[in-house]
């Protein structure tokens, strides 16, 4: 095929003229050139004309322009399709382009396209991989775990996120390890969630004591596989890792941490994880977050919505609770505290971290004292607290209400100084 033919060759000139200027070109102008080369030299540009166009979206996005960054978004894909099969920059750029267009789809509450867009992505990558030019069978395939865990599809985000792990071997890596047990918890294999966790958890507590990572991440990661340890009817192993985390606990208070590194956002993802049974089922009518996941990883509209929730549920634990409705108005105020947790998080010892989500945490604490019958309410809200007030640096704080709740599950005394 002779690609110059029905071609404006003076538009041809005028977009070279414009990439050999001297000036830096922006998204809209770069567009405006690689639209007109890509008919020429497709080989050569649709792939920047792909990238223009994705990163002129983003500007229009920013901007609040919607449907334009949907048909921006959507015309990138178009030119990454067309880059030839067998081109090695293919696979970069359509799985770059689909990932902006499913965002925008999301936003913009188009979730059925949203998630046909995350399966092409997937796609492409099963079959970059069969081809050699990635090394994981799974490679494109995050997005579309995420989607089906929002939509309460566990048992098949499980499996996806078991292939990576499986190709990965041993999972070490926290992000990745705490996504794959939450589907797999979720998806009731909760034996299997607890022998997820194992590897994240060595390499933690490896980091610990070299100073890659923080020891109050290894506080909330013992903490956090103790009820997964405990769902898989493990309760002795479980004691194990709150005894531990209370042993580090007691070390902080006293020495603090070695290290000066941050371990970002690892709490709030496990808080809000550990209230999902407070949430109703997720569907694709009514989906929420993908426990488990950072919220940079959530859908626009599911995180849209689970932060426009806090006034309401907000209001809801304040009636329930002048109601006498004790146990309910506990249930919403979890979630109320998740969220709010979640909308605030930049990350441990941020300025005014305390001070705006500690009331929360108390109030979580007062309420379940009230309910005297049920000592595992307490249990729930005082380890909320400790590991809050781990992130806030309160470690001495934060052993006293470990030790305490785990007083109230172990049937035994606890030992609560190291």
């Amino acid at each position: 095929m002779n690609h110059s033919e029905n071609v404006d060759h003076n538009a041809v000139l005028r977009a070279r003229t414009m990439l050999l200027g001297s000036d830096r070109l922006s998204p809209a102008e770069q567009v405006e050139a690689y639209r007109v080369l890509s008919r020429v030299s497709p080989a050569a540009y649709l792939p920047k004309l792909a990238d223009a166009l994705t990163s002129l979206g983003c500007e229009v996005a920013r901007a609040g322009r919607r449907e334009r960054e949907l048909e921006l978004t959507a015309e990138a894909v178009d030119a990454a399709r067309r880059i030839g099969a067998d081109e090695p920059n293919r696979l970069q750029a359509l799985c770059g382009a689909l990932w902006f267009h499913q965002r925008a789809l999301f936003a913009g509450g188009r979730r059925a396209e949203g998630l046909a867009v995350c399966e092409e992505m997937a796609e492409a990558g099963r079959i970059a991989f069969e081809r050699g030019q990635v090394h994981s069978p799974v490679h494109a395939h995050g997005r579309l775990a995420d989607v089906l865990a929002e939509e309460g599809r566990h048992a098949e985000a499980a499996e996806i996120l078991g292939r990576g792990a499986a190709a990965g071997s041993p999972a070490v890596d926290f992000e990745d390890a705490v996504r794959w047990a939450a589907e797999l918890e979720a998806a009731g294999r909760h034996g299997e969630a607890a022998v997820a966790l194992e590897g994240s958890v060595d390499a933690t507590r490896k980091g610990a004591e070299d100073g890659s990572c923080t020891a109050a991440r290894l506080v909330w990661e013992l903490t956090h596989r103790s009820g997964t340890l405990d769902a898989a009817g493990r309760p002795e192993e479980a004691e194990a890792d709150r005894r531990e985390a209370l042993t580090v606990l007691a070390r902080l208070a006293e020495a603090g941490e070695i290290t000066t590194r941050s371990s970002g956002s690892s709490w709030v993802v496990l808080l809000a994880l550990s209230c999902r049974a407070e949430e109703p089922a997720a569907s694709r009518d009514a989906p929420l977050p993908p426990f488990g996941a950072d919220r940079l990883q959530w859908s626009p509209d599911t995180r849209g919505a689970y932060f426009a929730a806090i006034p309401a549920l907000r209001t809801e634990a304040t009636r329930l609770a002048e109601a006498g409705r004790t146990r309910e108005a506990l249930s919403a105020h979890r979630r109320l505290t998740a969220r709010s947790a979640a909308r605030w998080d930049d990350g441990p010892r941020h300025p005014g971290l305390e001070e705006s989500l500690r009331p929360l945490f108390d109030e979580g604490v007062a309420l379940a004292r009230l309910l005297t019958a049920d000592p595992g309410a307490l249990a729930r809200s005082l380890t909320d607290r400790s590991m809050f007030l781990a992130a806030a640096g309160r470690y001495g704080d934060a052993h006293a209400d470990l030790a305490e709740a785990t007083a109230l599950r172990a049937p035994h005394p606890i030992v609560t100084r190291a």
